[in-house]
């Protein structure tokens, strides 16, 4: 038995591809795998996915555009001073347009980079192969839900199995 096989558990129905992943967790396997047509949130909940910290890297880039903002024209206004009709040199109003539309740059490309880091994009090709050709299944994208199921050993893969029978899996395939 090869230590790093897989099942794929097939199923026509989110919630029992939901309850089929609520009793592999409950059997002690980890690195569960779902695919389906759209979104599910049972299935999410059923994963137990921690939060993205995408909202992080958001928050940070658009700190840094606000901060960059205000900074830009403080520091340019300091180095050529124009003084116009006796007004302040440092007045924040006319400052607040171009640290809003920073933080807006600055927000959306760092949420783009953190989505890309931490999806690891881009895949190119050779650098990178799938762990199991399993989960190329088309009817992934129509109809059907899939639960991937990596397996070190065969006490695992003996309970994945009758987990996912007990869940009512439509088919169950293993990469072997």
């Amino acid at each position: 038995m090869a230590s790093n096989t897989h099942l794929l558990g097939i199923f026509d129905d989110g919630a029992a591809a939901a309850r089929a992943i609520t009793r592999l967790r409950d059997a002690g396997l980890e690195g569960l795998t779902a695919y389906g047509p759209a979104p599910n949130h049972d299935i999410e909940a059923a994963l137990g996915e921690p939060v993205s910290p995408i909202r992080t890297f958001t928050l940070i880039g658009a700190l840094l555009g606000c901060v960059s903002g205000f900074a830009l024209p403080i520091l340019t206004v300091r180095d050529w001073p124009l003084i116009t009709g006796g007004k302040a040199l440092y007045s924040i109003p006319p400052f607040v347009v171009i640290a809003f539309e920073l933080t807006i740059l600055f927000g959306a490309i760092a949420g783009m980079l953190g989505f890309l880091t931490l999806s690891r994009l881009p895949r190119l090709p050779g650098l990178t192969r799938p762990a199991t050709t399993l989960a190329s299944d088309p009817r992934f994208s129509h109809d059907c839900f899939g639960v991937l199921i990596p397996c070190g050993d065969e006490a695992q893969r003996d309970a994945a199995r009758a987990a996912l029978e007990a869940a009512g899996a439509v088919e169950i395939r293993s990469d072997e």
